[in-house]
């Protein structure tokens, strides 16, 4: 069977990759065609790689600069030439390190390592403070588990669990946002921390209450913030406390993954699923890995649901201001406005999101999280940072990708009633003029394509790295997500700064897993 699966998994990735490939040649070649046609030349080009995103490209560049800079400080930390010399003798390894300042004269102390060094080395200090010590400094750090939660009975218990799997339950306190279910009671059964709070305040709130009810910033060394639909994966806890052995680190962002578990979802819900694994993927790994580089440290979100602060730069937040309907954004702006550290990511923090169910809680959720943005950027408003310029950037991509893409899909709308409306529509009023004028510019193939098969690409590519040939299907419906998408970017932004919010939720419709297995 596993042969079987890994066969089918191998063809899937083949055919996506071939299907890919062909895409792109075609889509290239005939969007080249058509911006010689327009005269428009090398701008063109520009407008056909925002397709893909410019800021997606340049944190791209920027990652792959920080894999190689990672592999050299691999490559250098194995060859210590100045304090490490390696001989062979007799087919036997033997290590001379220095141990010391010597003896008289000023002479340097060498000891042999090896089968036959005995006890005589057990002064010796290691070049490179290796395991022993690094394992050390990671048992004494010490996390905090902040749960917040409003009416999450479905899955709490979930959560709980997977909390419990990798740390001891008086580090974990769960924080019932005024619930009405049977929240905290689930919670408190299993034994763990639980702070009920009588008034809504929002999960800014909540989480606010329970760091100073059990003064969890001066008893720990950092806090893991974990929505309650959400699951960690088994190596989080050790990825966390690695990244925050650097003590410039104040925020370990945590690497979101999409639950999939399609038998659990109707066909809505698998589209939905799939679009956010995909989208996760790309802005991840071709984005925020780039932006985490410690030479860049540019990222705008330490997303709320499974990230760990430091508790000394945790200290130093505002995390329920008045105002926001959320929270991560705008801790996120604290850490780079009061310039407390920089913020680590990296995939070895992963864990598991339960995506919206139905297409409501989906446009609910990404509106709350474009508000919340928009409303932090109303907050904290412009200073002088490297910070601030790569967030302009990508601003600006954003307003303007937007609003095209809106445009093109209204003019696409428009020559399809056109092309498929007959008389009905051609007696209105200035139509036909219209309709004349912009085919004969953008024609509707033009816009099929430009709409579509970019974003099909993006898919394939998807499929290829998932190996789950049901994103090929998938894929054909994540064109109206993207309209609601560019539609909530844009909407929001007004609202941002009209809008009042105190950051209460309800949460979108639960499906216990545990339930379901």
């Amino acid at each position: 069977m596993r042969i079987v699966r890994f066969i089918g998994g191998l063809l899937t990735g083949l055919i996506a990759l071939v299907l890919a490939v062909a895409l792109f040649v075609y889509w290239f070649d005939f969007a080249s065609s058509m911006a010689a046609a327009a005269g428009i030349g090398a701008l063109g080009y520009v407008f056909l790689w925002m397709a893909f995103g410019l800021n997606l490209l340049l944190w791209t560049v920027a990652g792959l600069l920080r894999l190689a800079e990672g592999g050299v400080r691999k490559a250098l930390r194995r060859r210590p030439e100045d304090l490490q010399r390696t001989a062979v003798t007799g087919g036997r390894h033997r290590e001379r390190v220095l141990v010391g300042a010597g003896g008289p004269g000023g002479g340097v102390a060498l000891a042999e390592s090896g089968p036959e060094a005995g006890a005589a080395n057990g002064a010796v200090s290691t070049v490179e403070p290796g395991g022993d010590l690094t394992e050390q400094r990671l048992a004494e750090t010490t996390i905090a588990v902040i749960i917040p939660a409003h009416n999450e009975e479905p899955v709490i218990d979930t959560a709980i669990s997977s909390a419990l799997g990798l740390f001891n339950r008086w580090d974990i306190y769960v924080v019932s946002d005024s619930s009405k279910d049977a929240t905290a009671e689930i919670a408190a059964k299993t034994g763990v921390n639980v702070l009920e709070l009588l008034t809504n305040r929002g999960k800014a709130g909540a989480i606010e209450a329970v760091i100073e009810e059990f003064s969890l910033t001066e008893n720990y060394d950092g806090v893991l913030i974990l929505d309650a639909d959400t699951e960690l994966d088994a190596g989080y806890v050790e990825g966390a406390k690695r990244q925050l052995l650097d003590q410039d680190v104040a925020a370990v962002a945590g690497f979101v993954v999409s639950e999939w578990k399609p038998r659990e979802r109707n066909i809505i819900g698998r589209i939905i699923s799939a679009y956010r694994d995909r989208l996760y993927f790309m802005l991840q790994y071709f984005m925020r890995f780039g932006q985490t580089w410690k030479r860049a440290n540019t990222s705008f979100i330490v997303p709320g649901f499974a990230s760990v602060y430091r508790s000394r730069a945790l200290r130093e937040i505002t995390v329920n201001p008045p105002g926001l309907v959320i929270e991560d954004f705008n801790m996120t702006f604290e850490v780079h406005r009061k310039r407390l550290g920089r913020i680590s990511m990296r995939p070895d923090t992963k864990a598991y999101s339960q995506d919206p169910f139905t297409f409501k809680d989906y446009r609910k959720q990404v509106g709350r999280w474009t508000l919340g943005f928009w409303q932090t950027v109303r907050r904290h408003k412009v200073w002088p940072s490297f910070f601030w310029v790569a967030l302009a950037l990508y601003i600006i991509e954003v307003v303007l990708v937007s609003f095209l893409f809106l445009v093109t899909v209204a003019i696409a709308v428009f020559v399809l009633i056109g092309t498929f409306g007959g008389e009905a529509v051609a007696g209105l009023p200035y139509f036909s003029d219209g309709f004349t004028a912009v085919t004969a510019f953008l024609p509707l193939t033009a816009l099929m394509i430009g709409l579509l098969v970019p974003d099909y690409m993006l898919t394939c590519v998807m499929t290829m790295i998932r190996r789950r040939p049901s994103y090929l299907f998938y894929g054909l419906f994540f064109f109206p997500i993207r309209v609601v998408d560019s539609y909530l970017s844009l909407r929001m932004i007004p609202k941002a700064w009209t809008a009042k919010s105190d950051g209460r939720w309800s949460p979108p419709t639960r499906v216990n897993n545990k339930d379901k297995k």
